[in-house]
């Protein structure tokens, strides 16, 4: 048992310890289809300037006070605060003019000049402890409604999962409102997810119904499936 903590204290250490884990995964630096060219950039939540923590604050209430309905006051406050931990990691997506601009991060010095560009989307992630199983948590994935149906949020997951892997995270883990069809359909159908062993409506019936959200994975290893994914 000792030596399993070491091992998994280990592993925590190491994730939370990388800077830009996007420096692993540079052809996930950009996206360029159906008509969308964007630039992703690495962050973290103590790191933000005030304008990123504007912009994050406003894409969260434009997609979300909705699904979340009368719970979404207090639950803006909680969001305000976990979105500057210093734990706190993300991804964000800057949409640029037209593809020559991308062509142009060939400089590093240029690259640096995408985050002039508007954010269009975000992701919101942490690696932590869930059932003493290492997991990359996705706390956000939010993106301004004119890019969404264009691919860009399976290959922001699809890159979600890679950074998970080479973190060694047994698996992803999310939250996502009931009320919020879209985002079930697009996880359970489209990314194939399941409802998680420790999400409410698992753990108890009775206590699940009383709860406005699931709890999903997709876990990667035989341990992590047998305690995160349920039977």
């Amino acid at each position: 048992m000792l030596e399993k903590r070491k091992s998994i204290d280990e592993i925590m250490k190491t994730a939370v310890s990388e800077k830009d884990c996007l420096s692993q995964f540079p052809q996930f630096r950009h996206y360029q289809r159906n008509g969308l060219f964007v630039h992703l950039e690495s962050g973290r939540g103590d790191k933000l300037s005030s304008d990123t923590k504007k912009c994050i604050q406003n894409l969260l209430k434009l997609n979300m006070e909705a699904p979340y309905g009368p719970e979404w006051p207090a639950e803006e406050k909680v969001k305000r605060r976990e979105m500057v931990a210093s734990e706190a990691r993300y991804i964000f997506v800057h949409e640029i003019p037209n593809e020559d601009a991308i062509k142009e991060s060939e400089s590093v010095d240029k690259e640096r000049k995408f985050t002039c560009y508007p954010i269009v989307g975000f992701v919101h992630y942490r690696f932590i402890l869930e059932e003493e199983v290492p997991v990359l948590y996705v706390y956000e994935l939010q993106l301004e409604p004119h890019v969404q149906g264009k691919g860009l949020g399976k290959f922001l997951m699809q890159l979600i999962e890679f950074i998970a892997r080479k973190n060694k995270m047994g698996a992803v883990v999310l939250t996502v409102q009931k009320a919020n069809l879209v985002a079930m359909d697009f996880y359970l159908h489209k990314l194939k997810y399941t409802v998680s062993a420790i999400s409410p409506s698992r753990v108890d019936p009775l206590l699940g119904l009383e709860k406005s959200y699931e709890i999903l994975c997709k876990a990667f290893y035989h341990e992590a499936q047998v305690v995160l994914e349920a039977s």
